[in-house]
């Protein structure tokens, strides 16, 4: 007779009530201590979700030895390390390829040429529609608070002209900037999710295209609305700062020489990562194994799809221009500086996920999830609207979910295109009510010169309207696939 096989995670914490009660109450506690670490202790994510994790580890019964390997450096695994550089193997070279993308696009005046472009093509009638067709273009390559900091003086200049609410231009610039920043790679937000429910960026990009535009045409009807009945004077202060900016860097460009910025440059920077990578993602539908196939799938690797666009913006942007490789090469590096933040919480959302997976609590929350009936999408939008609304960033409540939501789509069966709207959802609950725990409130309260009040009516409802809107599209479009 064989001899019996020892119970798992031997050496770790004993659980105080057995089996999936136990494991239940873990992950619950967990969860609480992670948002009291945050909330109320004011402790930075990367470190609150680290102590988490351990904690929640040696707490389900992994040994240290698990959780950390050994000094010898074993066969032994670590559920730390293969969580932490899991994710980052996949997320670190398309967020730091796509920031450095945006960070040429913004220097560049790319953003100044796309919003007078659209703004002369809608005419002053329509320029709420033009601002919010300006974040939702340069929102695809840069971060939701880049964008306000670069595009907020074109704000104040049309809303000074108009001499109407800075709501009114105000909120349908944020709700392109934030639609993008929510369902679109290459922010990280849809990055880290793809990369924690292994979903190819091609399903997110089409994915996130058919959520996102109802979603923001959503936003955008109750920016017009709000925006009408609620008036935002333009602070003075920000008027007289964005016009000095612009006069300085209208004398730089003229000083140097500096040929100006074709709007065609500009979407042909955005729009080829893009096209490149649904190209690779649809090229196993439209063409049999084959050389040219190969080829499609080179070019549209993530990796090599940014690189491309990058090189691009490096050319047309920078060199072409008159741009020295020493000025190309300290803005590529300064946009770099910011991301270090970002990379580390995703790692540690990567370790909170593989310590569930690990010792157990994934499964038993998948079991429970699953007996209560309700559709994993539906799921997926209320614990990251849970997470979102109690601790403020998004990028939290996105890793968080997703290494919740892991093991109840795991060995499914799902399609590709199915798990990409369940990422939609988790995007679209990580938004809900931004209110005065986000930094994003404070950013966008500051900015625009808008009270705490207003912000709430404005501001916070529109997050909400984008977040519902997002979430109804991902739960109609999953019943067809």
């Amino acid at each position: 007779m064989p001899p019996t096989a020892p119970p798992p995670h031997t050496g770790g914490l004993l659980l105080l009530v057995p089996g999936t009660a136990g494991l239940l109450t873990v992950a619950a506690l967990g969860i609480a201590l992670l948002l009291f670490l945050i909330i109320r202790i004011r402790l930075q994510p990367f470190v609150a979700l680290l102590a988490v994790s351990v904690t929640v580890g040696l707490a389900a019964g992994l040994s240290v030895t698990e959780l950390f390997g050994t000094v010898q450096k074993s066969a032994v695994g670590s559920v730390v390390e293969s969580g932490m550089g899991g994710i980052l193997g996949h997320v670190a070279i398309i967020i730091g390829l796509g920031t450095m993308l945006g960070a040429i696009l913004e220097v560049s005046g790319g953003a100044e040429v796309l919003s007078s472009r659209l703004l002369g093509l809608f005419g002053e009638r329509r320029a709420p529609l033009a601002m919010g067709l300006t974040g939702l273009l340069f929102g695809i390559p840069v971060f939701f608070d880049v964008g306000i900091f670069v595009l907020a003086p074109l704000v104040h200049a049309a809303a000074k002209r108009s001499g109407k609410s800075v709501l009114l231009y105000a909120m349908p610039l944020l709700a392109g900037l934030s639609m993008t920043h929510a369902f679109l790679p290459p922010h990280p937000g849809p990055v880290a999710a793809a990369g924690l429910l292994h979903v190819s960026l091609g399903w997110v990009v089409l994915m996130g295209v058919l959520v996102g535009v109802p979603a923001v045409l959503a936003a955008w009807g109750y920016a017009a609305w709000i925006g009408k009945r609620v008036f935002v004077e333009v602070p003075q202060d920000m008027l007289e700062a964005a016009e000095d900016a612009r006069a300085k860097a209208a004398a730089e460009r003229r000083a140097t020489g500096e040929a100006p910025v074709g709007l065609s440059t500009v979407l042909l920077v955005i729009g080829t990562p893009l096209v490149l990578i649904l190209a690779a993602t649809f090229s196993s539908v439209a063409l049999d194994p084959s050389t040219l196939r190969s080829v499609v799938e080179f070019f549209g690797n993530p990796f090599v799809a940014l690189t491309i666009a990058l090189v691009l913006a490096y050319w047309l942007l920078g060199v072409r221009r008159g741009w020295s490789r020493a000025s190309l090469e300290q803005v590529s590096t300064s946009s770099l500086k910011p991301v270090g933040n970002i990379l580390l919480v995703v790692g540690a959302g990567g370790v909170f996920g593989a310590v569930l997976k690990a010792s157990g609590v994934a499964q038993a929350l998948s079991d429970t999830f699953r007996d209560v009936g309700l559709p994993v999408i539906v799921l997926a939008y209320l614990i990251s609207l849970v997470l979102r609304v109690a601790q403020g960033s998004a990028t939290v409540a996105i890793v968080t979910t997703a290494g919740i939501v892991l093991p109840l789509v795991e060995g499914g069966g799902h399609s590709q295109a199915f798990l990409a709207l369940v990422i939609m959802a988790i995007s679209a609950g990580s938004i809900f009510a931004s209110h005065v725990n986000d930094g994003g409130f404070w950013i966008v309260s500051k900015y625009f010169g808008i009270s705490e009040r207003d912000t709430l009516k404005s501001w916070t409802v529109l997050e909400s309207v984008l977040s519902l809107a997002g979430f109804a599209a991902a739960a109609l479009l999953s019943l067809l696939v």
